[in-house]
């Protein structure tokens, strides 16, 4: 859908990268970690073809190309605390894919940023944040 994931190769966002920082703080729900990575990859496979989902993340590519990239010196350089609509939409793409209990999963990679979390801008790093949350979520929801 909206060719997202050639979009996040593009910006350097491989799925093995969003993987491998997923499993930075994975918690074993009975599910060995290399059974738990072939999940996460589908899981994160099928998202990519949620129009809403997909919309969100062209979304966070678009406005961090836009307010970080062409605006370097611009008052969001930093990720200050008044921006919340990068958080708005790494919690929302969690939610969509993994219900309101992906919100709680969120935020342990927002604050952590493992990965190729560190690496991204305001907007991207949510985002990713938040399709990790997601994913990590229903898996585990799947699992119990």
């Amino acid at each position: 859908m909206f060719e997202i994931e050639h979009r996040l190769e593009e910006k350097g966002i491989m799925r093995k990268d969003i993987i491998a920082a997923a499993m930075e703080l994975y918690v074993s729900h009975g599910i060995g970690a290399e059974e738990a990575a072939d999940r996460l990859d589908a899981k994160i496979g099928k998202a990519f073809q949620d129009p809403n989902v997909s919309s969100l993340l062209l979304g966070a590519i678009l406005l961090e190309d836009e307010l970080y990239w062409r605006r370097k010196n611009s008052e969001i350089a930093d990720d200050p605390v008044f921006l919340l609509s990068d958080e708005i939409i790494g919690m929302t793409i969690a939610e969509v894919i993994g219900g309101i209990y992906a919100r709680f999963e969120f935020t342990r990679y927002d604050q952590k940023k493992p990965g190729i979390l560190g690496k991204l801008g305001p907007f991207l790093d949510d985002a990713i944040a938040g399709l990790i949350a997601g994913c990590t979520s229903r898996l585990y929801s799947e699992s119990v």
